[in-house]
């Protein structure tokens, strides 16, 4: 594909999948990229083989430069960047930038993020808009400043989000639409179509902070609402988790829960009593209603559908959740 004349060059900045394909569009659309930065190879799995990110791997099969600086303030990678004399920088799912860097080139450096800002900032905001229950959400470019998510916005695309739609659903959807504004915001700035807008203060606004192991517990006291959107909006990484204990043995089994469905009946079960046939059914009971499992995954086995599960392990005796 012959590149646009208005084509400014450009430098990427980017690690995982969601990453990649901005990368995969910007390199479609003809946009000269004269250098990918990624996160250095990491080792990974049982023979801790390095791995490269999904970046790198497609830079690679693109011939693109691929620069993996443990310290974005090295001096060496500070000087290879102005070498290479691009006229715009690209970030997107990248750790954040050292202002040497983001103010080196002519265009600024503009940074993908899936929420429309200013909600939502932060490392999150795609699981955290879920967990609260959110009925929309979007994507934001924005020029990045010496704050983190609070750069002029460039451009913005809305998105509903489905009343049963999952982290993993969402974000592959924003991994779609976020290809043609990436590529529109390059485009702008290099026409100078685009004029940044500061970010308007808001009454009420919502934070996405990065999510801990023991963000992911499933508090059974909660609503029964709000025990379904934490669920779906860390489904399917990093999952939610709670833990089965048999009432007899005592014995517990560490449970990561990925799918779920909510029935709304008031005293249709003992609140954190397990119901099951051993067959296909399992349930915890809520004041509520019930919360009807349907894929998990146990310690050291795959994610599986209950009826797999129960399959393998019958919950003999009478079981319940821990708080």
């Amino acid at each position: 594909m012959n590149t646009m004349p208005q084509s400014p060059s450009v430098v990427f900045f980017g690690t995982p999948e969601f990453a990649a394909a901005q990368l995969s569009a910007i390199i479609e659309a003809g946009i000269r990229v004269k250098a990918v930065v990624t996160a250095p190879d990491k080792p990974a799995g049982r023979g801790k083989k390095l791995m490269q990110s999904a970046v790198k791997t497609l830079a690679i099969s693109h011939d693109l430069v691929v620069l993996q600086p443990p310290n974005l303030k090295d001096q060496e990678f500070i000087t290879e960047l102005y070498s290479l004399d691009a006229e715009l920088f690209v970030v997107v799912a990248f750790r954040m930038l050292p202002e040497v860097v983001w103010k080196m080139p002519p265009l600024g450096t503009f940074n993908l993020h899936a929420s429309l800002l200013p909600q939502y900032r932060g490392a999150a905001p795609i699981n955290r808009a879920i967990m609260n229950g959110e009925k929309a959400s979007g994507l934001t470019t924005f020029l990045l400043n010496e704050k983190i998510d609070e750069g002029n916005i460039l451009m913005q695309k809305a998105m509903e989000i489905g009343a049963d739609e999952t982290a993993g659903s969402l974000h592959d959807r924003m991994m779609e639409e976020g290809k043609t504004l990436v590529v529109e915001t390059i485009l702008g700035l290099a026409n100078g179509s685009l004029t940044p807008q500061p970010q308007t203060n808001q009454a009420k606004l919502s934070q996405a902070p990065k999510i801990f192991k023991e963000d992911c517990r499933i508090n059974w006291k909660k609503d029964i609402k709000t025990i379904y959107n934490h669920i779906r909006g860390l489904s399917p990484y990093p999952a939610a988790f709670t833990t089965f204990c048999n009432e007899e043995t005592n014995q517990e089994i560490f449970v990561k829960v990925l799918s779920a469905s909510v029935v709304m009946e008031t005293g249709a079960g003992s609140p954190l009593q397990i119901e099951t046939d051993n067959k296909s059914y399992l349930s915890v009971g809520h004041p509520e209603g019930k919360i009807l499992l349907k894929e998990i995954q146990a310690p050291g086995k795959r994610a599986m559908f209950v009826k797999d599960f129960l399959n393998g392990f019958q919950l003999a005796g009478r079981w319940f959740v821990k708080e």
